[in-house]
């Protein structure tokens, strides 16, 4: 298994964006946060999270990304496992998810950007986001309107968690890293 700082380097290699860097350190917490609840390699989950939009700058389209990222995952000899639930993040790809790790990785990759932009308008304060403010501003179709409603929704589903519950998991893992992501208020 690839070590952290391997990982980051090659997000850093391909990712010079800081909010695609920020979404990725986003993902990896989430990642992380339930493999502790689960029971399951904290790492490899934490390093799929952090590395599942690396090639998104350099290949932003649908035919590209992330299958692009998975020939350069398998050349750097990042598990299968890893390959296949990045893959399968996208439903575009048609690769199914059938990992705990995959189910998780799609579940948390819409709702941290969600999650993400109401903290935003909260002063930049990730700690006066509450699961109802993210689900009332999920009804709002012009905020953060990059994000799939239906991919967060499906997310919950698939991973057998009520939604409410879903997105205060979420921001509790992204406490964790709220100062790495600008969000622990004003500088």
């Amino acid at each position: 298994m690839k070590s952290r700082q391997d990982a980051w380097a090659l997000l850093t290699a391909y990712t010079t964006e800081p909010h695609l860097i920020r979404h990725a350190l986003a993902v990896e917490a989430a990642m992380r946060g339930y493999a502790r609840r689960l029971g399951e390699d904290e790492e490899l989950w934490g390093l799929t999270g952090l590395l599942h939009d690396f090639d998104y700058e350099r290949w932003p389209t649908l035919a590209d990304h992330p299958l692009k990222g998975s020939e350069i995952l398998r050349q750097e000899g990042y598990p299968e496992e890893m390959v296949v639930a990045i893959l399968g993040h996208g439903n575009h790809t048609g690769v199914a998810r059938t990992t705990a790790m995959a189910h998780h990785l799609f579940a948390v990759d819409e709702l941290t950007g969600l999650v993400m932009a109401v903290a935003m308008v909260k002063g930049r304060q990730l700690a006066a986001v509450e699961p109802g403010s993210v689900l009332r501003k999920m009804k709002d179709k012009a905020f953060a309107r990059g994000v799939s409603r239906q991919d967060v929704l499906d997310g919950a589903q698939e991973i057998g968690r009520p939604l409410e519950e879903h997105v205060g998991l979420v921001i509790s893992d992204l406490m964790l890293v709220a100062p790495e992501l600008g969000l622990a208020g004003p500088a």
